[in-house]
């Protein structure tokens, strides 16, 4: 039987129940005039940030596909990569505009539902949240499925193991335009929503003392815009490529491992994408068991959220072995056990964030106590909270890495690395990257739900509501932070697992780019020949000399580790030059603009939300073009070694930094709610202050250069797949 055709399926059912979500949502009252033009402000807004971003995207996406093209002309590059690449792109910016679209029409009728009822307004909010998770999911197996589809009939009938390995190797390259529009997104839309976020902090809430997303403040619009474009768009687009990149390396690495068995091949192609397509079943059934009750406590709350996700992780979990059982895998309770690794990863790093960002718990709490004694112990303690956080991750996906490596394997350990062995076990950790991500459906709903939940608030504040409804909207929205804190734990843990699967498909896109050469045979100097269709893993890393007494290697470690750090520190600059530009524009309104402060003029919104504009259209092209350049000159320079070794660097580098950056931040900004709800002094207070200091340092670590690292990590090792040929054809060392 062919269960292929469950993936369109699962791609159909995902999109029919997004436009249900969204048609239901629709339906629903955005409340009074004042609150239906607060949220058109910011819907506008919104949609003139993401035209301004496409036109720019655009732009570099035409002149990398004639680069592809020309590469493809002279024989580097297979032909349907250029249009594979545009296809990527394209989706992924898709789903980050209907995401965005959706929770733009949600947060007002979000506030409106929390007039009436707490669960009303955490369904519409969640359920508006799970439009992105099931358009993400539904368009990127709705892409996967069209180009097996194409490249399978179109592909000439060579040998039917070496076709497989050609079609899942082209079909990666449409990951590196999901790669590069999301890094776009992600960098775009951050700088934009901190350059907002920290203009409306410093000097609304500090200087002139005014509540967070009181009206009177300029830049309150752009701040609600920005919420938007970083964290649905933009998150949105960076879990689509991480989804696609794991389905897509895994199906190339099992093409790889089943090479010399042609009638498990195909199934071990399939298995990926039937995982995913079954968990977007469950994700949907864990949508609708998410309620609570009117009462509902934060951590209740919490719980209604933790027990749609769970169930369905459980579920996938339970149907993974009946899946590789019947696809035929003779070690199908091995690898179920690496996909069940991924799962348990994931849930586990998404509990520890939680931990550490949740001013439910202790760390969060100590920061915000460190607050009596000034800002300069709220940052050091919140810096020391992100470092001690990254244990939990770390530890977690090491586990994952060799349970996942050693469960394909059958836990044979006396030949962990023999040639067999090395590509049966790279293919269990690239399906636990399928694990983790199966039931993003659910996942990245919960995710999305944040910044809804953020604008609903934004909303309530600005129309001036009742107190209870602003009492309810802050409780839906310190979840939202720390739903948000575990999303971008949960995409920088999936980024790492993706990224080591992609760095193992790195080595199949070299063999496919050799063969292209007409490097039929490589021979060792020792005098061994291998034949290139037929060399293992351990063959290409003996014969490019990929180890770490290789200078190569150690050169390339080291830049891919300064790429992390380079990175952050130009997003971290660029949301330092974006945001001072807003803080003037801010002390100018209040200084100039007459009656702002008492309520009796409106302040010029527009002006704050073309500063974030422009200064995010400005300063994303920098940090997103050196990610594309760098593995470019890395493998013109020290070849396939040196690029190997600036995988590996940026992607331990990277995923470290990530971890810290967003926990740090995420514990900032709940400590500083957790004062704002009566504790230490309450709202104006010294403590409060002090919190908010740490909160808008915090701003651009966790919205902006954190979640851009896992991006980073991807894109450049999605960069070296498609750059292959070149690095194979020529490299100065």
């Amino acid at each position: 039987m062919n269960y292929f055709y469950l993936v369109p399926a699962a791609s159909v059912a995902a999109l029919f129940f997004a436009f249900y979500f969204y048609r239901k949502m629709m339906k629903k009252s955005e409340g009074t005039e004042k609150m239906k033009l607060i949220a058109s402000y910011v819907r506008e807004g919104a949609m003139s940030y993401l035209k301004q971003q496409y036109k720019v995207v655009t732009l570099v996406f035409i002149v990398l596909a004639l680069l592809f093209a020309t590469m493809a002309f002279f024989g580097l590059q297979n032909n349907w990569v250029p249009f594979a690449f545009l296809t990527g792109g394209f989706f992924s910016g898709l789903a980050g505009f209907f995401g965005m679209k959706t929770a733009t029409y949600a947060s007002a009728r979000t506030t409106n539902a929390v007039r009436h009822s707490l669960n009303s307004g955490l369904q519409i909010a969640f359920r508006s949240g799970a439009v992105m998770g099931l358009v993400v999911v539904g368009l990127a197996l709705l892409d996967i499925s069209a180009w097996y589809l194409i490249l399978d009939f179109f592909m000439e009938d060579a040998d039917a193991g070496h076709k497989l390995i050609m079609i899942t190797t082209t079909m990666l390259t449409f990951g590196m335009g999901a790669s590069t529009q999301a890094l776009f997104a992600r960098v775009g839309g951050g700088i934009y929503t901190k350059a907002a976020d920290v203009g409306a902090d410093l000097v609304g809430k500090v200087e002139a003392g005014i509540p967070e997303d009181d009206p009177r403040n300029p830049a309150t619009i752009a701040d609600n815009v920005g919420d938007n474009v970083g964290d649905v768009a933009g998150m949105g687009a960076d879990l689509y490529e991480s989804y696609c990149g794991s389905i897509l390396s895994t199906a190339a690495l099992g093409a790889s491992a089943f090479v010399l068995n042609p009638s498990m091949q195909q199934n071990a192609v399939f298995a990926p994408m039937i995982i995913a397509a079954i968990g977007v079943f469950l994700s949907i059934l864990g949508i609708f068991l998410v309620r609570t009750k009117e009462d509902a406590s934060v951590k209740q709350l919490m719980a209604s959220l933790n027990r749609g996700v769970n169930v369905s992780a459980v579920l996938i979990a339970i149907c993974t072995f009946g899946i590789l059982y019947l696809l035929g895998f003779s070690n199908w309770v091995g690898l179920s056990f690496s996909v069940i690794a991924g799962l348990v990863a994931g849930i586990i790093i998404g509990q520890g964030t939680e931990y550490f960002t949740s001013h439910s718990y202790k760390p969060t709490r100590n920061i915000a106590n460190s607050a009596l004694t000034g800002p300069a112990t709220v940052i050091i303690s919140g810096m020391g909270t992100g470092f001690v956080s990254t244990v939990i991750p770390v530890t977690t996906i090491v586990f994952a890495i060799l349970i996942s490596y050693l469960a394909a394997i059958g836990f044979n350990v006396q030949h962990m690395v023999s040639a067999e062995s090395l590509s049966m076990g790279l293919y269990g950790i690239a399906i636990a990257a399928v694990g983790m991500l199966s039931t993003l459906g659910i996942t990245l709903a919960t995710d999305a739900y944040g910044p809804i939940a953020d604008n609903a608030g934004g909303n309530a504040e600005m129309c001036g509501l009742e107190p209870e409804v602003r009492r309810r909207t802050d409780m839906l929205d310190s979840l939202g932070n720390t739903t948000a804190a575990t999303g971008k734990g949960f995409a920088i843990g999936s980024a790492a697992l993706t990224a080591l699967a992609l760095m193992a498909s790195y080595m199949e896109e070299i063999r496919i780019g050799m063969l292209r050469l007409g490097d039929n045979v490589i021979q060792f100097a020792d005098g061994k020949t291998v034949e290139v269709a037929r060399a293992s893993f351990v063959d290409f890393m003996d014969y490019f000399e990929i180890t770490l007494m290789n200078p190569k290697v150690l050169a390339g470690i080291f830049i891919g580790s300064m790429m992390a750090f380079l990175f952050c520190g130009l997003t971290m600059g660029a949301v330092g030059r974006a945001a001072q530009k807003m803080v003037e524009e801010v002390r100018r309104q209040f200084r100039e603009i007459q009656g702002i402060l008492t309520g009796e003029s409106t302040p010029d919104y527009a002006r704050c939300v073309s500063i974030s504009t422009k200064g995010a259209q400005r300063e994303m092209l920098l940090p997103s073009l050196l990610a594309i350049i760098a593995p470019v000159f890395t493998g013109l320079l020290m070849g396939v070694a040196g690029v190997m070794g600036l995988l590996a660097g940026g992607l331990g580098a990277g995923f470290v930094l990530a971890v810290f950056m967003a926990n740090s931040g995420g514990a900032w900004d709940n400590a500083k709610k957790y004062i704002e709800e009566g504790h230490l002094g309450g709202k104006g207070s010294d403590a409060h202050k002090a919190t908010v200091v740490g909160d808008t340092v915090g701003d651009p670590f966790k919205d902006t250069s954190g979640p851009s690292l896992n991006i980073l990590i991807k894109l450049m090792s999605m960069v070296s797949i498609v750059m292959a040929g070149l690095t194979v054809a020529w490299s100065l060392l």
